[in-house]
């Protein structure tokens, strides 16, 4: 059984129902759910997903602006690219989902 599926077990259905809002909003302010609702396992998943698309999206913006012409003419794409995780992770949230983002998803800063 991998790491996730023992993730996903252990989160209690209630646990989802009374976080899904604190959920979806993670991937705009990740340490919300963190304050709001320490002890909801489901709202420490979606704060970790929305962590890890910060310093992504942080990351992957300051390398491409450092890059000049090329990194310059990607970088429009890049932001297209996390909107589309950002737009993924709420959705995931407020549908009471526990769905890892793709590509970054598999890694866990906050447990």
């Amino acid at each position: 059984m991998t790491e996730l599926e023992n993730e996903i077990r252990s989160i209690e259905p209630a646990d989802i129902e009374k976080n899904k809002v604190l959920a979806g909003v993670a991937y705009i302010l990740f340490f919300l759910p963190l304050l709001a609702s320490p002890d909801s396992q489901y709202g420490k998943f979606h704060a970790n997903q929305g962590l890890l698309l910060l310093i992504f999206s942080f990351g992957g913006s300051l390398i491409l602006s450092l890059i000049p012409i090329v990194g310059w003419i990607l970088l429009p794409f890049f932001s297209i690219v996390v909107l589309v995780f950002a737009v993924i992770g709420i959705l995931n949230g407020l549908g009471g989902k526990v769905k890892e983002l793709p590509l970054i998803g598999k890694l866990r800063l906050i447990k």
